[in-house]
């Protein structure tokens, strides 16, 4: 199958590497003037992902409409951008593939809303659930997750893509895939701040709780609540809590420290997004509420986190 990459950074990459491993033909996009392709079209690798001499790389979006599926890995805050972008070009018999994590500040839209909003009726699916590049690259097999309101889109990109190195799971539950997926990003930065501070034991009643407070916000918002306990978003804690590999959570122990920190952590935009949701669907979200006031300086972090778990006493259930 034909197949664009729209992203060149570490995760679209990898997915073009993936692809091409799968025995797609792939095309791989960066914008005119990118650094990442660039050095992809100088020396074939960014130190994570060699990529294989058949991918094309390009700067045009033309070349990228050439290919069926469309695959976007972008910042979550920079997809309508992308979005408006592709939305003046022809894009009958496309597939969008979404794989980023986030919800839209200011809005609180979901990926897929975003794209219905910006480009109609384009078909389009979520690719999310744990995994690193570097552990992939290095040939460690995991499980992630496709999901779209069409099931039988679902099941042909998950036959489709489908590999001895990723195992995909037929998701059900577009509301809760999403959210679910974006709020893991919050949870590690949480995770980070609780290493930063020296409180790492506490990262097992995060887990817990912070399940318990996504599953209820996605109840709120029409979705399945057992798919916060699913690949988006329990199964991907491994990575995302407890990866020396995972942005988020080295961001939250970089912030507590008061070392500077430079990699894209969706979770630092994702958690007043978050709150946003909240607000809207009438939903306590304390972990969300603590990261804020973190990063925001409201209060001291060692205060603020040990006061999460240390709150009035209620049943767990």
């Amino acid at each position: 199958m034909n197949c664009s990459v729209i992203g060149c950074g570490r995760w679209g990459s990898f997915i073009a590497w993936y692809l091409c491993r799968a025995g797609h033909a792939v095309t791989l996009y960066g914008r005119p003037g990118s650094r990442h392709l660039a050095e992809f079209r100088r020396v074939g690798t960014n130190g994570l992902v060699t990529l294989q001499k058949e991918i094309r790389l390009t700067d045009s979006l033309a070349e990228v409409l050439e290919a069926e599926l469309v695959v976007i890995s972008v910042g979550a805050q920079s997809f309508r951008g992308v979005m408006k972008e592709l939305s003046g070009r022809d894009l009958s018999g496309k597939t969008f593939l979404l794989c980023m994590k986030g919800i839209e500040m200011g809005t609180g839209k979901r990926l897929t809303q975003v794209a219905a909003e910006e480009a109609g009726p384009v078909p389009a699916a979520v690719w999310v659930g744990p995994g690193h590049v570097q552990e992939f690259v290095a040939g460690v097999p995991n499980c992630m997750l496709i999901d779209s309101a069409d099931p039988a889109l679902t099941a042909r990109l998950v036959d489709l893509l489908s590999t001895d190195l990723i195992r995909f799971y037929y998701g059900a539950d577009l509301i809760g895939t999403e959210v679910g997926a974006a709020a893991k990003n919050v949870v590690g930065l949480a995770a980070g701040m609780l290493d930063g501070l020296g409180r790492s034991s506490l990262k097992g009643a995060l887990m817990a709780r912070g399940t318990r407070e996504v599953a209820r916000l996605i109840q709120a918002m029409g979705g399945n609540q057992l798919s916060a306990y699913g690949l988006c978003h329990l199964g991907d804690y491994e990575a995302t809590v407890f990866s020396r590999h995972s942005h988020n959570r080295a961001c939250g122990e970089a912030f507590v420290k008061g070392e500077p920190y430079h990699d894209l952590a969706e979770g630092v935009y994702t958690c007043r997004a978050m709150l946003e949701l909240g607000e809207r669907y009438g939903v306590e979200l304390p972990i969300c509420q603590a990261v804020d006031r973190t990063l925001r300086r409201e209060e001291e972090p060692a205060r603020v986190l040990e006061g999460l778990f240390l709150r009035s006493l209620k049943k767990e259930f």
